[in-house]
Parts: structure tokens; sequence; C-alpha cells
């Protein structure tokens, strides 16, 4: 077993914060499940302190309580104190993967493949997006249901084939130009981020975004062939691959002739915008990552801060409720922006959603590696869907998008029937009043 160093070496200070008041409690998925402590994010932080103060060794226990963490950080939005709880849950989780004590086969391999080999290639990545857009699209896949065919796999893994998002023809690259020009200008220059699962399953939200962009005066400049940003490499231990994806995505952009670099995908959005500390110690990107984190903004909190332009018409929907993406929420605190667009709508009867913020369960690969929780968390959303009962509801982030869309094809009496986006939604009413203009 691998001596622990990597609780020991982060600031003392950031564990000693934890007052142990219990005020997470009542807001950690986990712990309201099984009222166990060790579920809880101080009864974690009582366990990683224990670690670093030598007085616990790094077991398989130890992983599996950390993975099974959602990190959905809505205890660090309780948190009295202000405990870091993001830096210490994926330093934990960084500890257990290099102490190497879950290091079975199967998962050795699957995580080495998905994490090493495929979301490190840009190339490979889009490729077997463009191979299952052909299996999905020739109807393979409802053959292969058909014959069971997935019922000759492991149990594990035919169990993951539900789950497989639905792929686009058109990718970000073929759907947005490298640079686009608004008809005016207001003087501001940004750059777009595409993201991975978000490219691959919604580059029409891309496109959107970029059309809310253009109609407030941006300037929108989209670098090809875009890197994963590297969070779902910091959220499961490998904390080195996710510094080599920050530094790739800080040279893919001229920093300095950009107002704002924009991600539209919460959980992405929460690890983009803490590339200054994961570089802080590297001497050639530690300051070109302080200026990076300064000019990441969530295209909500950007759009409210440069006093986006209100639409004139609708966007062909009457009701709508708002899940909150956990680490928009909790780890960017970007709460009330999408609301307010949301508001902007002329039409839009905006409804609030039981327990916005409570976690659908998605969290990453969560609903892979922890289906019987997830499961729960989906079915507490759908009824809370229920309980809203809009037709639409909105998030803003491609994991709960799928999450939730799945949740609700399984419930066919159910009075949501879409997932959309906010910013979607606003370039539909800016599309809408465009059109009306030119009929009029």
């Amino acid at each position: 077993m691998a001596s622990a160093n990597l609780l020991q070496s982060i600031d003392y200070s950031v564990l000693q914060q934890c007052m142990h008041c219990g005020m997470c409690l009542p807001t950690c998925p986990t712990y309201v499940e099984t009222k166990m402590e060790r579920n809880s994010p101080r009864g974690r932080i009582s366990l990683m302190r224990a670690v670093a103060d030598g007085d616990l060794q790094v077991t398989k226990a130890l992983s599996d309580e950390m993975y099974y963490c959602l990190g959905c950080l809505a205890c660090q939005t309780a948190c009295p104190a202000g405990v870091n709880y993001a830096e210490l849950f994926e330093t934990a989780r960084a500890e257990v993967e290099q102490a190497q004590v879950d290091d079975g086969m199967q998962r050795g391999f699957w995580r080495w493949l998905s994490l090493n080999v495929i979301f490190m290639r840009p190339w490979l990545l889009r490729l077997i997006g463009r191979v299952l857009h052909v299996y999905q699209s020739t109807g393979l896949d409802r053959l292969m249901r058909r014959l069971r065919f997935f019922g000759l796999m492991p149990r594990s893994l035919a169990a993951l084939e539900p789950q497989t998002p639905r792929i686009v023809e058109h990718f970000s690259d073929d759907l947005i130009w490298p640079e686009e020009k608004p008809q005016e200008s207001k003087g501001y220059r940004v750059g777009l981020l595409t993201g991975c699962i978000q490219d691959l399953a919604f580059s029409n939200i891309n496109r959107d975004t970029a059309d809310v962009l253009l109609a407030n005066g941006c300037e929108v400049i989209t670098p090809r062939s875009q890197s994963c940003c590297g969070s779902l490499h910091a959220h499961n231990g490998e904390l080195e691959l996710a510094r080599e994806l920050a530094r790739r995505q800080i040279d893919s952009f001229d920093l300095d002739s950009l107002d704002a670099i924009i991600t539209n995908a919460g959980g992405c959005g929460s690890h983009l915008k803490t590339y200054g500390h994961l570089l802080h110690d590297d001497p050639f990107y530690a300051e070109k990552a302080e200026q990076w984190d300064k000019k990441l903004k969530d295209i909500h909190e950007w759009l409210v801060q440069i006093r986006f332009r209100k639409p004139t018409a609708g966007a062909g929907v009457s009701e709508v409720t708002y899940h909150e993406s956990c680490h928009l929420c909790h780890g960017q605190k970007v709460v009330s922006q999408p609301r307010q667009i949301l508001a902007s709508i002329p039409g839009l009867t905006f409804k609030e959603l039981p327990e916005s913020n409570w976690c659908c369960g998605s969290a990453g690969i969560y609903n892979i590696t922890q289906p019987e929780q997830s499961q729960k968390l989906l079915t507490r959303k759908v009824e809370n869907l229920r309980q809203a009962g809009a037709p639409v509801v909105a998030t803003s982030n491609p994991g709960c998008h799928l999450q939730i869309a799945s949740g609700l094809r399984s419930c066919s009496s159910h009075p949501c029937h879409e997932v959309t986006q906010p910013v979607t939604l606003l370039a539909q009413a800016y599309r809408a009043e465009s059109a009306a203009e030119s009929a009029s």
C-alpha cells in the first residue's frame, strides 16, 4: 500500500475548519438516506483528518466512503465556517487512487480506458461519438434490445446501455464558426467552451449559446476540437491528468484578447473556475491560470453581468420549472441568474420546483458507480417535478439533462414531458422575435 501524503500536503487549516456543527447534515443526500455519521460531510472530513494525522490508513473502506459521496457541494453552501469541501473531496479521492486500495482488474481497466485514453484524446472521443450516432440512428440499438443481446453481457455493463446518451449528427465544430461577429457589437469579445458530452449530445445548446451571445453584441471565438476540461478526472482522483487538460484549455485561448470565457455546463464550469488552484505550483501556468479563473463565466452569470437584452417574443413554451445543477448553484453560486433569464421571456410562466437544488443523482458518473442511490435521488426529483406541474423543466448541465430525461421517460403519465435549458429558451425567443420582425 502506498503511503498517504496528499491529505498531509494540503493546508491543515482547511481540515481544521470544520466545526462539526451539523448544519450540513440535512443538506447531504447520502446522510439523509442512511443517517450514518460516516456518510455525512463532517464524518468524511473526520476520516480525512485522521488520514492526515496518520491515525487512519487508507483502505478500501475509506475508498468506498469517498465514492459514495456525490460531491454535490450542498454542504459547502450550508457550512457557516466556509469549509472548502470541494478541495478536500478531490484530494481524498486522489489519496485513495494513489494508495491503489480499490484497483480491481475490471475497475482499473475501465478507469484507464475512459480517463487515460478516451477523454484525453478529443479525436477519439468524437470518433466514438460518430460510431454511436450511426448505431443509434440506424436502429441497431433497438434491434440489439429486441434480440436481448445485452443479456449476454455482465450485468454491470448491461445496466449501462439504457443510459447511453443519444448522439447528435452534427457536433459543435459543424455548427459554430471559429469566429462569429454580431450585427451590432457592444465591444465584448468572448471565448466559448463546447465541452465533451455537451458537444456530442447537446451541440444544439452550444449553438443556442453562441446565438444568444451574438444577439447581445458579443463577438464569439470558438476554438476547434476542444479538449475535455478535466472535471471528470479531478472528481475521480486523477489530478495530474486534470492539470494536463487545464493547460490545454488555457493554451487554446488568447486570454489577453478576451473579456470572458463562457461555459454553459454547470459541472464543468465549477471545475473550470479552479484552474488557479489546480496550477498554483506550475511556474509556467500559475499566472495564466489566475487570469483564466477571473475571466471564466457561466453563460447565465455573464448575460446578467452585461445586462442582456430582454426578448420581445415568446419561446413557444407557456410554463416552465427549473432544476438547479448542483455545481452551478453550490459550486459557482449562480442561483438567481437563470431565473432572471426565464423571467425575461414574454408569456412564460415560471413555477418554482420543490427542492430545486437537491441533487438529481447524476453527479458526474455517480449514476454508473452508485446506481441504487442515484435511482433513489432521481425518483425524488421526478416526484418533485410532478408537484411543480410544469410541462417543461429547464436545467443547465448535460448530466442533469440526461438524468432527468431518463427519469421522465419511465413515467408515461407525468405532466412534465420535456427537458431543456434556459439559454435555449432565450435563443428560441430571440429567433421568434427576428421571425416576427422579418414578417412585418
